[in-house]
């Protein structure tokens, strides 16, 4: 038969060597877990980046590959098509702000 300070005494053993055990099953679970969220919006901003990347290379095919377009210079190593794009889209930009207000 076991006494009282004798089970008391096995129960604390128990729980002074289930702790670290209980404690990595807990930080596996959690590192599962994020992992597969990390893993889930990986995917989707890489699908993402994808389709930019094919969109984007179609213009690039366009104005850089097929007719070779580029600024004069060699230190500007652009076209010119680019920097009408990003001015337009700047000047659209400050247009539409300037209604708001």
């Amino acid at each position: 038969m076991i006494t009282k300070t004798l089970g008391t005494l096995i129960i604390v053993i128990i729980c002074i060597l289930m702790l670290p055990v209980g404690l990595g099953i807990v930080g596996g679970v959690f590192g599962i877990l994020i992992g597969v969220f990390g893993a889930v919006f990986g995917a989707i901003f890489g699908a993402i980046g994808a389709l930019f990347g094919a969109f984007f290379s179609i213009f690039d095919g366009l104005f850089n590959g097929f007719f070779g377009w580029h600024w004069p210079f060699g230190f500007f190593h652009c076209n010119i098509f680019s920097l009408a794009a990003i001015v337009l889209v700047v000047v659209l930009i400050a247009k539409s702000k300037t209604k708001k207000s």
